[in-house]
């Protein structure tokens, strides 16, 4: 097997759980390995740290799918790894038929992600190993959950530093006419080859309960709204009125059809426009709500451009609280790693500053049990989810 040296001093973030080895970070590499191909990562004095993939032209040079030395290039491997990630989420969620069975690193399968639309599968291959490993992935997949359909959502920037196209690609199998799923008991119609992310955010169902208990009999504005997930929860748990807002028309009819399957066209109504011109004319009309959900894309994809997207977050969820009610909550969201935690507070306290207005931190929360975090991996703690209250 090809072997990766490691340089004096520079194995103790890999020893420590991280499965990443950064392209200055090796000494060298003993012999030819393929791009995509399998290598045993080493330290310097030689000590084995695990069997990686490798990609010369990234910047992640390798990444780890085992701690040994040993064959990955198989079913039965691929079978394993897939086994267990299948379990722990069987023990979390039961037979729910929506849910994120891989999260890459999490699961130990950096670079794959597999979501569940019920009978459908989507993946995305973000990196030139797994690309080139998916004929075995999708036998064990295929002989695990026996899918109706598999759909690769490989439309994702990530992909071009590993030198791969964009594309969404129908893999296999016939789509339904219509793809529900349940979340909460409330049904959502999914679009797994043109909607965002795969489809759904699944990484918001457990923030989505938490607005029980922060709606009831209350005006709700809910912004970036995508597919109304946020405001048809809002509704079954209460609101008197809820207002979606978001730029795509797409995601504003998709989300005007999911208030109808959920008999809430009655309390819900969604409206195309830019939310930061919304926000302004909201505003000028003297409007207020008792609870806004602002739960924007992703500002900020690269470390960068960390400065820019802080000054979209301040914009925001500034003009956001000055529409709110006193008492009134504000979910504010971020799904941007670089935007860390405190970060984001430290911009949430700079806007309640530049509003005028005083808030209390009600709770932290973060992403949905099925997409967890690596706790030596920082990268797969990315989503934010902050309950405020006007004082």
């Amino acid at each position: 097997m090809n072997r990766l040296i490691l340089r004096t001093g520079h194995d103790r973030r890999v020893r420590q759980g991280h499965p990443w080895v950064f392209s200055n970070e090796i000494d060298r590499i003993d012999g030819q390995p393929e791009p995509g191909e399998t290598l045993t990562v080493c330290s310097a004095s030689g000590q084995v740290l695990g069997t990686a993939y490798f990609n010369p032209k990234s910047l992640i040079a390798a990444r780890l799918l085992s701690r040994n030395e040993e064959e990955i290039d198989t079913i039965d491997f691929f079978r394993r790894k897939l086994q267990a990630a299948l379990a722990y989420r069987q023990e979390i969620y039961g037979d729910l038929n929506a849910l994120r069975l891989v999260h890459g690193e999490a699961d130990g399968l950096p670079g794959l992600v597999v979501d569940r639309y019920d009978r459908v599968l989507v993946l995305q291959l973000l990196t030139l190993g797994m690309e080139r490993r998916r004929d075995v992935i999708l036998q064990a997949l295929k002989e695990l959950l026996n899918p109706l359909a598999v759909i690769a959502r490989n439309d994702v920037a990530v992909r071009e530093l590993e030198g791969l196209p964009q594309k969404v690609e129908h893999i296999s199998g016939q789509l339904p006419e219509s793809l529900l799923i349940t979340e909460h008991g409330l049904r959502f119609e999914v679009d797994v080859l043109q909607g965002q992310k795969t489809g759904h955010f699944l990484d918001q169902k457990e923030n989505h309960a938490a607005l029980k208990g922060r709606v009831e009999g209350r005006r709700v504005l809910d912004l970036f709204c995508y597919s109304g997930s946020w405001s048809i929860h809002a509704a079954r748990y209460g609101a008197a009125k809820v207002l979606g807002i978001d730029i795509s028309e797409r995601a504003v009819e998709l989300a005007r059809s999911n208030s109808r399957q959920n008999f809430q066209e009655q309390t819900c109504s969604f409206r195309q426009s830019d939310v930061f011109e919304e926000l302004k004319v909201l505003q000028a009309r003297g409007e207020r709500f008792d609870t806004i959900i602002l739960d924007p894309p992703a500002f900020v994809k690269s470390k960068k451009r960390l400065q820019q997207a802080v000054r979209g977050y301040l914009t925001v969820n500034r003009r956001a609280m000055e529409l709110l009610q006193p008492g009134g909550y504000l979910f504010t969201c971020s799904c941007s790693y670089h935007m860390q935690r405190e970060i984001f507070l430290d911009t949430l306290r700079q806007a309640a500053r530049k509003g005028g207005r005083d808030l209390r931190l009600v709770e932290q929360r973060g992403q949905a049990y099925d997409h967890p975090i690596l706790l030596n991996c920082p990268e797969t703690d990315y989503l934010k989810c902050f309950v405020l209250q006007v004082l």
